[in-house]
């Protein structure tokens, strides 16, 4: 995952003050869609972020929870509003990546929507239940290719990012594993810690409370860095497998009809908010990487990751409902 450094972001901000931007949104509450429940990562940067934008610009951002099918639903209500500025939208990479892949939604990321900034990354990172014996990642896959098939990785469903996270590892690591598909993230983690599954892929967050308590097993985290908050797990590159990248990641979008100036407004007034930093604790504390980043940038980035997780979807052999 690439970043933009502070000194990027600097000028970002200095190209056009957020204040001066503010002036070409319309004077009307801003709709800030969450296609999911409350209290999940899109929620939680969604009202850390939108408090900050509107101390900024002096109007109220109301968040709009639309939760259903993965974060489908409330991205279709994104694509489908008047492009004027006054809805957008925090979407994640199921959303806007991997189910336009899996399945079939109502509308199409390219055409329907204007990225405005990718917001924040977290990690995905593997896990193990106690009762396996392995304690590292070489530990893992060498168990894993004495006995092929045996071993099984819970996801938080199918299609999703966790259970392609899984197969990307059977694909880099040369393994064997079954996937157990669950309904969300805490069922999943449940049976792990039941013992009635072997390992996951899931968000950092997620799974602090169970490393911290002993509970489960760290053996990587799937990005570049090694995390802030979890500083002794090692990185997929450092345990010898530096293609297993896997971070999820959250961004703001728009209506794509919404005007080039609203855009460039909407992102300079967002970037300024994450450069905030009680906003970058905030979110910190949270597992989350902020990454302001411009207009076109996220939509080569979206673009990427859409043909990577394709591309792990046909070598894999990952069946769609297309």
């Amino acid at each position: 995952m690439r970043t933009i450094t502070k000194f990027a972001l600097t000028l970002l901000l200095l190209v056009s003050p957020a204040l001066a931007a503010a002036d070409d949104l319309p004077k009307k509450p801003i709709r800030l869609i969450v296609p999911f429940p409350p209290g999940g990562p899109n929620d939680i940067i969604a009202r850390v972020v939108g408090q900050r934008v509107s101390e900024i610009t002096g109007q109220p951002v109301v968040v709009d929870n639309r939760p259903g099918q993965g974060g489908v639903l409330g991205t279709d209500v994104v694509a489908k509003s008047a492009p004027d500025g006054t809805t957008v939208g925090i979407v994640s990479a199921g959303a806007l990546v991997i189910s336009p892949i899996m399945e079939k939604v109502a509308y199409d990321t390219a055409k329907d929507l204007a990225p405005v900034t990718l917001v924040a990354t977290v990690p995905e990172m593997l896990v193990v239940a106690t009762s396996v014996p392995a304690k590292s990642m070489s530990e893992l896959v060498q168990l894993a290719k004495t006995e092929p098939g045996k071993l099984n990785f819970a996801s938080s469903g199918p299609g999703s990012l966790p259970h392609l996270a899984g197969e990307l590892f059977k694909l880099t690591a040369g393994i064997d594993i079954v996937h157990v598909p669950y309904r969300g993230a805490a069922p999943a983690v449940n049976d792990l810690l039941g013992q009635q599954v072997q390992m996951t892929f899931l968000d950092l967050p997620v799974l602090l409370p169970q490393i911290k308590a002993g509970t489960l097993r760290p053996i990587a985290i799937g990005a570049r860095e090694r995390a802030v908050t979890a500083p002794d797990v090692p990185t997929t590159g450092e345990v010898g497998l530096p293609d297993l990248l896997i971070e999820n990641w959250y961004g703001m979008v728009a209506p794509a009809q919404t005007p080039a100036p609203i855009i460039a407004a909407l992102n300079r007034i967002t970037t300024q908010a994450m450069a905030d930093p009680t906003v970058q604790q905030k979110l910190a504390e949270q597992g989350l990487t902020l990454e302001p980043d411009t207009p076109g940038h996220f939509r080569a980035f979206i673009e990427a990751e859409s043909k990577k997780w394709a591309k792990v979807i046909m070598d894999a052999g990952v069946e769609t409902a297309k």
